[in-house]
């Protein structure tokens, strides 16, 4: 069942009935595929991920180059994202990944060991940072997972500084037969690969659902314009597969 846009308030796994219900919901979930995220990723995108990665970095770079920039790639996951940000970041600049799963930040932690990024176990509705604290946030197929949109994009408001840029990449509906194929491979086939290489059923299922619940990239550029966003923008990738918001404060 289609849900009303203007009625969407976040991510509501199935069972969940309440804000709180559904934020514990989706900790569990991915906290349950940690082991196998990253195979699965690469895999049942067929490694576009990466390029989403590196062409989401690539279009900040007029920021990333800059010295001493303070950055904040928020429910990072594994860190894919926060790397793709640091190889395209000024040697000086501070980057920070924040997620609310211990078991992916360990994870993450794992595969950066030598190198100087910092990971922070945090809720994205509830930062721990003084307002005005970064020059850019990001988020990378992690926004969609959040109990509270609206407040998502408030709290990266408040922690951005002035001029400050914020990216959210996730996934979107194409159209057209792109948009027919993509329905049949991501209701039907991707939760099939998933559930079996992760030996875990609930999260696969959610994925399209998740996906299908979110806002259009309209109404999303409407929600950034409220929360206070200026020259709100969407950016499409891989034929509308996924794609770019952006906003600057």
């Amino acid at each position: 069942m289609n849900i009303p846009s203007n009625s969407t308030v976040g991510a509501a796994p199935e069972g969940t009935r309440d804000p709180q219900a559904a934020s514990r919901a989706v900790r569990e979930m991915f906290t349950s595929i940690a082991p196998r995220y990253d195979l699965l990723n690469h895999v049942l995108s067929m490694n576009v991920d990466r390029l989403w990665w590196r062409r989401t970095a690539r279009n900040f770079r007029g920021k990333l180059s800059q010295p001493d920039m303070r950055v904040l790639d928020l429910c990072c996951g594994t860190g894919d994202m926060t790397l793709a940000l640091q190889r395209a970041s000024n040697p000086s600049s501070k980057i920070v990944g924040a997620d609310f799963s211990h078991a992916m930040l360990q994870r993450a932690h794992e595969k950066t060991k030598k190198m100087s990024l910092r990971w922070l176990e945090a809720d994205a509705l509830q930062l721990p940072f003084p307002d005005n604290s970064f020059d850019l946030v990001t988020s990378a197929f992690g926004f969609r997972n959040l109990a509270d949109y609206d407040a998502g994009l408030r709290e990266i408001f408040r922690v951005l500084r002035p001029g400050g840029e914020f990216g959210i990449l996730d996934f979107s509906e194409p159209t057209g037969l792109m948009g027919t194929l993509y329905r049949v491979y991501f209701k039907h086939v991707l939760p099939a690969i998933g559930t079996w290489i992760s030996g875990v059923k609930g999260p696969y299922a959610y994925l399209p659902a998740s996906v299908e619940r979110f806002p259009t990239p309209g109404e999303m550029l409407g929600r950034m314009r409220k929360a206070g966003f200026q020259g709100p923008s969407w950016q499409r990738y891989t034929f509308g597969i996924a794609g770019l918001y952006r906003g600057t404060k």
